[in-house]
């Protein structure tokens, strides 16, 4: 039995779910870590979070999957009932809900596809997201110089910031491989507590 082939689905993971506290008035802060393959943003992303939480932030992240893929397990019970057509799945315990949904924008539109994800993690201070190169967000890009690459994004105007092994001249500040705390103060400053003053 095949699930449905009309659309990818996007996941959402989360270890609390408070309705209450969504307040979209004011939009949820989203950096984009990105780079080339093997590049070290999935690294990035791990040692970053943990130093946001350390400043008492809540943090969400997303992670852009470019060839899609299952999120579930063929024949379990939350696979079969999205199988059966169902937009959205929500398989939920005492310490984590897992939501299985349709995306609203499947067309390849990456900028409005992660805003619209924005609305399942409203109640974070910050969103890192993994990928998502095209979209129109912050940008913090991963260069390592054993890849022999510059930086992809040198020319977007989104570039704040590049995480380096290398000796590079850029336009915007430069952040060493394991200065990861320095560079969550820069997150904070630029972007989290700039949204909490504004709110």
């Amino acid at each position: 039995m095949q699930g449905p082939a009309d659309h990818r689905p996007i996941i959402v993971i989360s270890s609390l779910f408070l309705e209450d506290s969504l307040d979209l008035k004011i939009m949820t802060p989203i950096i984009s870590i990105v780079g080339y393959a093997d590049a070290g943003k999935t690294t990035l992303v791990e040692k970053l979070v943990p130093e946001l939480k350390k400043k008492g932030y809540r943090v969400g992240t997303v992670k852009h999957l470019a060839h899609g893929g299952d999120f579930d397990t063929p024949g379990k019970d939350s696979w079969r009932h999205f199988a059966s057509g169902a937009d959205a799945v929500v398989s939920a315990s005492a310490d984590q809900i897992v939501m299985i949904r349709k995306p609203e924008n499947p067309a390849g539109d990456s900028h409005a596809q992660l805003t619209s994800l924005t609305v399942h993690l409203a109640d974070m201070d910050v969103i890192i997201v993994e990928g998502y190169k095209q979209a129109g967000f912050p940008k913090i890009e991963v260069v390592r110089s054993r890849l022999n690459h510059g930086p992809v994004c040198l020319n977007d105007d989104q570039l704040i910031a590049v995480v380096t092994d290398a000796d590079l001249a850029v336009p915007v500040p430069v952040f060493g491989l394991e200065d990861t705390a320095r560079l969550a103060d820069f997150i904070a400053e630029r972007f989290i507590r700039v949204r909490a003053v504004s709110g």
